[in-house]
């Protein structure tokens, strides 16, 4: 990056007697033309704000730091305000012998009167006035208001006595805030002054208890509105857990505890080691300098780091490519450690405001107790007392033995004990203590073992010990990937906080947690014989992440090494390592293959091998899928989880290897007959149909959506050829679409594009055909907002079904054509690819197209193998984030693989083709931001 300029003096960049001199010559030069006095006048001052500005952010761009420029920012804004404050007083509205209830201050407050402004932040002032509005003061402010806004700004402004002040700040604690923080800019400063006095005594005197509970509410109410996490990788950099109002909530605080003193002061800097004091002044510069160039780069007061903004901005903050890791990635990291730093000087300053005496309760500050002793209650662990209902520790405890670093953790965790901020703080700078040898401790290694596997709350317990340093240090492995984020939109977090949310899953599920959300898991938890193996897979399973080989063989080469330090024996090693390098194998044959296929169970149950480890696996997946972001796991995903599971038990249970695809067909025949008596029982006339349906479609349905399916079937054959209906399911978060009717060519092709028509989004499909050659097509559709689609218009379904009857009797669809906004995934660069696979099934060609994900994609691809004269015989919408992976299986008109070099290579090439064509169909059908399902389509 840059090297940093020395500061520049504000007279160099604005004048302030220069421009009260141009604003005296504009008003003299247009005396009594009121209008073109104004003119003048405000061309003076955008003259003189653009100056600043551009000055602002060239030496912002050549290395000047955030709050450098943050500052110079505010100082020109002030030069600007009080010229125009002088220029209506004396040449616009001047009084020239005021009476006291004309006197005016003006006094920048809330984040302006801190003296730091980003380039396009709002204006917050207070016109102070002695008495009530009078004429004179009423005109300043409407002139110097009207002006303001044509100058740009977006103003925050009251006029207000001060005794207004006083009973409003009382009442109201934003009020207060922006009063705490209140300067004066120009104007009388005797009435200015009298305002901070009488605030400071009536106002903030013995409230100190009352502000601080209040700020730290409103703290949490803010991360709640802006994501709870502080690793959103589209964080807000203002307003965001981590962000710069954290640190603003800290100087507040300090401020209402300490009125009158500098900051320095204030903040009482000799309470911090020097890294913590540095750590506060890099990460306050940091996000400063990342918030003015987000301002500038946007033109408007933009606080979100968006995927759009953030290569952008990480060019201009000086970050390049470097080996394997892309700058944005490089600065984004940089961006999470120092929301990470953040959080550590928040809970460092808690430490400082317990050595002033502000008693701080186990679930927040409830009361400030100035002068009295808290008991320490001695634990039975040595060295390790409560005080307050927190965990404290002697002083030299991490020091005599650095093991007690992980035993804090543990306590707390098995007590339900929040860390004493001294505690915490002493943790922190202790963790150098953990060297190569407490790594290799087995005495160590079982208290971490205790954490992860066997804890209370294991999430909590291992994102406190990330928050203090000591989680990434312990196991440098984790550490690698603290604050690391994947520049796409599928993941909604970092990988250190996706890897905790993930341990998190798996302890609600062997909590009994989520037996709705996933009932096998939770069934199959208890038969697992080695948590501790499962644990660890999942916290060390994205380790490999950027790693030479890719991430699952890097991974697995990472958690062997992790778990040879922590002295397990060689066949957990062997496990832990196997789970991390396949932790991605089951939703992808989950997702992408046809469960139905012989072909696909028996390579599956070829690489899982045992029964224990497809419940290892099965947990790892669900647990993994669902810690992605929110809204990636619904009903759809578990069900196909769940048919793979069974499938697989199925071949365990039946035989192995060679025997696996005739165990999975003893299966389906032996489901597929129970389900054929119990359909004729129910209803007699369905027999013929249930008959004639193959072995498995029984596997993937009720027996209740068995009969429905019947009925609907009867219903096309015995009248007008066709038949669909719809229904909202809230348990797969999408609306469920059955068609039926006589299958032709090109069936599936004219409902994808029947529904890309309809605005609906396919997450995905079951099409089966019967012997008889009746389709009986169930689609699965989502809106644009990823809600079931027409679960708040039923009429917006029923059009859909009438719409699918009317494709599958062959009526012409009507397809609307529109250019497509991509929004946020313009940023990401999608590469298309087409892989022909003839090892993947027995009897198919598999083809997987990968590329931007759009809105008629899917009607797009089908239509395109169809074209090339292909059978489409299977399905599988998948998709991740901006990218779309969708799997076909396919034959010939003769029913046969496609061998041939030269069609395989037309085929590819079509696609390609499609896939690149940002054009296309692009109405409903696919939406960017959808996890995708399997659609498995018999023909």
């Amino acid at each position: 990056m840059s090297a940093r300029l020395k500061p520049t003096r504000l007279e160099y960049v604005v004048d302030g007697v220069k421009l009260r001199s141009q604003l005296s010559a504009a008003a003299l030069e247009n005396l009594g033309d009121e209008a073109a006095q104004r003119k003048a006048a405000l061309d003076v001052l955008k003259a003189a704000l653009f100056r600043g500005r551009m000055i602002a952010k060239e030496r912002l761009e050549n290395g000047a730091g955030g709050i450098e420029t943050a500052r110079l920012l505010s100082g020109v804004t002030d030069e600007v305000v009080s010229a125009l404050y002088d220029f209506t007083t004396v040449h616009v509205f001047r009084a020239r012998n005021p009476t006291e209830g004309e006197r005016l201050a003006l006094m920048a407050v809330g984040g302006y009167g801190r003296g730091t402004l980003a380039p396009y932040s709002d204006l917050d002032l207070l016109f102070l006035r002695p008495y009530k509005q009078t004429a004179h003061a009423e005109s300043v402010i409407e002139y110097m208001l009207y002006a303001l806004w044509d100058l740009g700004f977006k103003v925050g402004h009251a006029s207000r006595t001060i005794e207004e002040c006083i009973k409003l700040s009382r009442e109201d604690f934003t009020i207060r805030t922006s009063i705490l923080e209140a300067r004066r800019l120009t104007g009388d400063e005797k009435l200015a002054d009298e305002l901070i006095k009488r605030f400071r005594g009536e106002v903030v005197k013995g409230t100190g208890a009352e502000f601080v509970a209040a700020k730290l509410k409103e703290r949490d109410e803010r991360h709640a509105r802006a994501g709870a996490s502080r690793y959103m990788v589209e964080p807000n950099v203002k307003e965001g857990k981590g962000g710069l109002r954290d640190l603003n909530t800290l100087f507040w605080i300090a401020q209402y505890l300490h009125p009158g003193e500098s900051l320095e002061r204030v903040m009482q800097l000799e309470m911090f080691d020097r890294r913590e004091i540095r750590s506060f002044i890099v990460a306050f510069d940091f996000l400063w300098a990342t918030r003015c160039q987000l301002h500038f780069a946007t033109g408007r007061p933009e606080e979100r780091l968006s995927f759009d903004l953030q290569p952008e901005i990480a060019r201009r903050m000086g970050y390049g490519d470097r080996g394997d890791a892309p700058a944005v990635e490089r600065f984004m990291r940089r961006y999470f450690l120092i929301a990470k730093d953040v959080g550590a000087l928040t809970r460092v300053f808690a430490a400082k405001l317990e050595a002033d005496r502000v008693k701080i309760a186990p679930k927040g500050i409830s009361r400030f107790i100035p002068g009295r002793s808290v008991k320490r209650k001695p634990l039975a662990e040595p060295g390790f007392h409560e005080i307050g209902g927190r965990l404290d520790v002697d002083a030299d405890i991490f020091e005599s033995d650095p093991v007690n670093l992980l035993r804090l953790f543990r306590i707390a965790d098995q007590r339900n004990l929040d860390l004493h901020p001294d505690a915490f703080t002493a943790a922190s700078r202790s963790m150098n203590l953990i060297t190569s040898a407490v790594r290799r401790d087995r005495h160590a290694a079982k208290v971490f073992l205790d954490i992860l596997a066997r804890g209370r709350d294991p999430r909590t317990t291992l994102t406190l010990m990330t928050e203090a340093g000591v989680l990434g240090r312990y196991l440098p492995e984790f550490g690698r990937i603290v604050a690391q984020m994947q520049f796409n939109m599928y993941h909604s977090y970092t990988v250190d906080e996706h890897t905790l949310r993930a341990v998190g899953v798996i302890a609600d599920i062997a909590a009994g947690r989520l037996p709705d959300d996933h009932p096998l898991a939770t069934q199959i938890m208890p038969l697992i014989a080695d948590r501790e193996a499962l644990f660890l897979a999942m916290l060390l399973h994205d380790t490999g992440k950027g790693g030479a080989g890719g991430q699952e063989v890097a991974g697995a080469r990472a958690a062997r090494q992790a778990c040879e330090r922590l002295g397990l024996e060689r066949s957990k090693i062997e496990l832990v390592a196997w789970l991390v390098e396949h932790h991605l194998v089951m939703s992808d044959y989950a997702q992408k293959r046809d469960v139905s296929d012989p072909r696909t169970v028996a390579d599956f149950a070829r690489i899982v091998q045992s029964p224990e480890r497809l419940r290892l696996l099965l947990v790892l997946t669900v647990a993994d899928i669902r810690a992605v972001g929110p809204g990636v796991w619904n009903g759809w995903k578990g069900q196909l989880l769940r048919e793979l599971y069974s499938a697989t038990e199925a071949v365990f249970r039946g035989g192995r290897g060679s025997d696996a695809a005739a165990a999975l067909r003893r299966y389906q025949e032996n489901a597929a007959y129970d389900a054929r008596v119990r359909l004729a029982k129910a209803d007699a006339g369905a027999e013929p149909w249930g008959d004639a349906m193959e072995d498995a479609y029984f596997t993937a349905f009720t027996d209740d959506e068995v009969l429905t399916h019947a009925r609907l079937a009867l219903a096309a054959s015995g009248g007008p050829g066709s038949a669909a209906e719809g229904r909202v399911r809230r348990d797969l978060n999408a609306s469920e679409v059955v068609v039926a009717a006589a299958d032709r060519p090109r069936l599936f092709v004219d409902l994808a594009e029947a529904i890309t028509g309809a605005g609906a989004n396919v997450v995905g499909a079951r099409v089966f055909t019967s012997r008889g050659g009746q389709a009986l097509d169930v689609f699965y559709v989502q809106d644009v907002t990823g809600a079931p689609f027409g679960a708040n218009d039923d009429r917006a379904l029923d059009r859909l079904a009438k719409a699918l009857a009317s494709a599958a009797r062959g009526e012409p669809v009507i397809r609307e054509r529109r250019r497509q906004d991509l929004g946020r995934a313009a940023a990401f660069a999608i590469t298309p690819a087409v892989m022909l696979d003839n090892e993947a099934s027995e009897m198919s060609t598999v083809v997987e197209a990968s590329g931007r994900d759009r809105p008629g994609l899917l009607a797009g691809l089908a239509r395109t193998l169809s074209d090339a004269g292909l059978l489409i015989t299977s399905a599988h919408i998948d998709g991740y984030g901006e990218r779309a992976v969708d799997c076909f299986y396919v034959v010939d008109a003769e029913g046969q693989k496609v061998t041939d070099a030269r069609k395989g290579n037309a085929l590819k090439a079509a696609l390609l083709a499609t896939l690149s064509d940002s054009d296309a169909d692009s109405t409903g059908g696919r939406r960017g931001n959808l996890q995708r399902a399997r659609a498995s389509v018999a023909r």
